[in-house]
């Protein structure tokens, strides 16, 4: 407050204060494209199939748990991790091993005597269990669901379930059941 504002009584403007700009959040389109350029660079051929086959498995397991994303919870740090994974982790992690010199990067140890090779190798399956982690999760709350649904049933109807579908199951031995189709 400055002493003019002291004499008339005014209170000073509010100091304005810079937003930092924030990148959106990726969009399904944007999701689905990150995916289709690595799925181009398995494709090209400019990777060793030890790293073709890890990274189809990460993208093939991403695509499985998109349209689950809302079962994760939306903000979650699975859903972000999803996203993340498909977006940044995977291209990024082909882009550097790529930016290399291939006889160099197949062939140099660089980090506890493993290769860029190596390295490239341990983070797809890293990035793998965690999507099958992840792929899992997503879809345990159905499956919890059905349980539910299972359990609801027979306590409901008091039938323990048919070992064989095909099979009817025994007939009671309780002789006051009406359903006894034995009974004379």
């Amino acid at each position: 407050m400055g002493f003019w504002d002291w004499l008339t009584g005014r209170d000073p403007a509010p100091p304005v204060v810079a937003v930092p700009e924030v990148d959106p959040a990726p969009t399904q389109d944007d999701i689905l494209a990150s995916l289709d350029g690595v799925e181009q660079l398995i494709s090209s051929g400019a990777l060793p199939s030890v790293v073709r086959s890890r990274a189809a498995r990460v993208t093939k397991l991403v695509r499985q748990t998109l349209p689950r994303l809302d079962s994760l919870g939306l903000g979650s740090y699975d859903s972000y991790s999803v996203i993340a994974t498909a977006t940044d982790y995977l291209p990024e992690a082909i882009g550097g091993y790529l930016r290399l010199p291939r006889d160099w990067a197949d062939s140099r140890p660089v980090e506890n005597g493993k290769t860029p090779l190596l390295l490239l190798i341990d983070q797809l399956d890293l990035l793998g269990a965690t999507m099958e982690k992840i792929y899992d999760a997503a879809n345990s709350t159905d499956a919890a669901a059905l349980i539910t649904h299972g359990r609801f049933l027979r306590e409901r109807f008091g039938h323990p379930p048919a070992a064989d579908l095909n099979v009817p199951a025994p007939p009671s031995a309780n002789p006051a059941d009406p359903f006894d189709l034995e009974r004379p």
